[in-house]
């Protein structure tokens, strides 16, 4: 079975519009604002899935910073995946800094959403100010056995839409808050899977945290399957594709670039988030 964990949708008034929901919300417009940023619709995923012979995605929608926004965006999440069931698998989208967040992914994971995600805070922060945000977040996922998925992005290189402040010290200090959650850290975390080499610590802190492949196609190289699975191990890998930004084929095409083996390519195609997720 595949399993692509990592994917965007939007309702189709936002698809067709999209500069009309500019105003207030900084990160949709620098992640939006190029017409090349493409936007789908639910039904545009279903297709684009059974083309490339994916049998089940994770759906999730956007960070918004209105409250008003980000509960019809969960909507929509919620009622395509059931009108998709079980093909599609919802995850709620809450802005981890709002107020009204906790709320939000209190309601959504009670009429049934298997988790949070992908939760970001693209603009301006500190660790002090968003780590206790996130506590009431965890809470929530804790007492529903639900899974968090959140962005996390490398802390060097050249700037890009959508790369987040926060260096790995957050994501580290998220993780030993999260505990006993499964934490899903999206685009390999950032990187923060490599300091599992560490003797000491990290290996503890770090034992529920899984990383998901999305965009690695436009951010690493193909051999980083193979380093990360030998530091992390091929079960804590996850195929994600950031849907619609790159077609699934690529990354079966760098998995097997790298030399992994069927197995491992079976286990991160799907299998891995077939168990997390008991599909």
């Amino acid at each position: 079975m595949r399993i692509d964990v990592h994917t965007h949708i939007f309702a189709p008034e936002i698809v067709r519009d999209r500069h009309h929901y500019f105003d207030g919300e900084p990160a949709f417009k620098a992640l939006y604002d190029s017409p090349r940023a493409r936007l789908a619709t639910a039904e545009s995923l279903v297709e684009a899935m059974a083309r490339n012979a994916i049998d089940r995605a994770v759906v999730f929608g956007f960070p918004w910073q209105q409250a008003e926004l980000a509960a019809r965006h969960n909507d929509y999440v919620l009622e395509a995946a059931a009108r998709h069931a079980p093909t599609l698998i919802p995850f709620a989208c809450v802005h981890p800094l709002m107020p009204a967040s906790g709320r939000e992914a209190e309601r959504c994971l009670a009429q049934g959403a298997a988790g949070l995600g992908e939760l970001a805070i693209y603009g301006p922060s500190t660790a002090t100010l968003a780590l206790p945000c996130f506590d009431e977040l965890v809470g929530c996922c804790r007492a529903h056995g639900a899974v968090m998925l959140v962005h996390a992005n490398e802390p060097v290189g050249h700037p890009y839409p959508g790369k987040a402040p926060m260096g790995l010290a957050f994501y580290y200090a998220l993780a030993a808050l999260a505990g006993d959650l499964t934490l899903i850290l999206a685009h390999w975390g950032g990187g923060l899977g490599f300091f599992q080499l560490l003797k000491k610590e990290t290996s503890e802190v770090l034992r529920n945290v899984y990383y998901d492949t999305a965009a690695s196609p436009f951010l690493y190289k193909p051999s980083i399957y193979a380093h990360m699975a030998a530091i992390v191990g091929e079960e804590r890998i996850l195929f994600g594709s950031d849907f619609p930004l790159i077609s699934p084929d690529r990354y079966f095409k760098e998995m097997t670039e790298a030399g992994l083996t069927s197995t491992q390519i079976e286990a991160i195609a799907g299998g891995n988030t077939a168990r997390l997720l008991r599909v």
